[in-house]
């Protein structure tokens, strides 16, 4: 085997596992909870659903909130494309485990 090929294979046995560490890091920068909190508008869970976020940059006049809301529903879809990309990565997984 070429040392190509070799690294390829490599690279679909490690993939998900890559993916799912970069949907960690992006779940963790989403901060949507804690800025909630700090506006005193009281949240349930930790996990603010998105039609919350989407609601309140509607309502708010706050520039900086609506910017930093923004950017958690952004890093919310990161997330969540993260997720897509690490589940659909995983037959390659098994393709690439079977070609050792």
């Amino acid at each position: 085997m070429s040392a190509n090929h070799e690294n390829f294979i490599i690279f679909l046995t490690v993939s998900p596992l890559f993916f799912f560490i970069i949907a960690v890091s992006f779940r963790l920068l989403d901060n949507s909870a804690l800025l909630f909190l700090q506006k005193d508008i009281l949240v349930t869970s930790a996990n603010v659903s998105v039609t919350s976020i989407k609601n309140q940059i509607k309502k708010t006049q706050d520039k900086e909130f609506k910017e930093k809301l923004r950017l958690a529903l952004f890093y919310r879809r990161l997330h969540r494309t993260c997720l897509i990309l690490m589940l659909l990565s995983i037959p390659l997984m098994v393709t690439g485990y079977f070609m050792l």
